[in-house]
């Protein structure tokens, strides 16, 4: 597991996994574990007319999230956003386990979902 920084997680900090040409987000909640959207799969309507693209909440092992990427705590917002307590971030991140919510890349990615923990808003600047 590559780490770009020579610092553990706090429970409640952003995880950034460099993947290529984009970064897939996470939020990390303690021994361990990161809170994260998983597997984006369409679903089609009834009609098959319609497509509409989700993704799954999951809990998991930062270890098996980053493999062999590199990453690092990137809690970059603070400086324009303040954080909710850790203990509300963590509450908050746990109800969405096994959830399925909406998906976008453009207006509400995996960053959207993590920064809507910590903040009480979805931040992205990724698109």
């Amino acid at each position: 597991m590559g780490q770009d920084y020579s610092c553990d997680p706090k429970p409640g900090d952003l995880i950034e996994i460099k993947r290529g040409v984009y970064q897939h987000w996470a939020l990390y909640v303690g021994d361990g574990y990161v809170i994260h959207l998983t597997g984006e799969c369409s679903l089609s309507s009834r009609n098959g007319s319609k497509r509409a693209k989700k993704a799954k909440v999951k809990k998991e092992l930062l270890k098996d999230v980053v493999g062999n990427n590199k990453w690092n705590v990137n809690n970059k917002y603070d400086r324009s956003h303040t954080p909710l307590p850790v203990e509300e971030i963590i509450r908050r991140a746990e109800s969405w386990i096994d959830e399925e919510v909406d998906y976008d890349v453009v207006g509400c990615n995996c960053e959207h979902f993590v920064t809507m923990l910590r903040y009480e808003k979805g931040i992205s600047n990724q698109v």
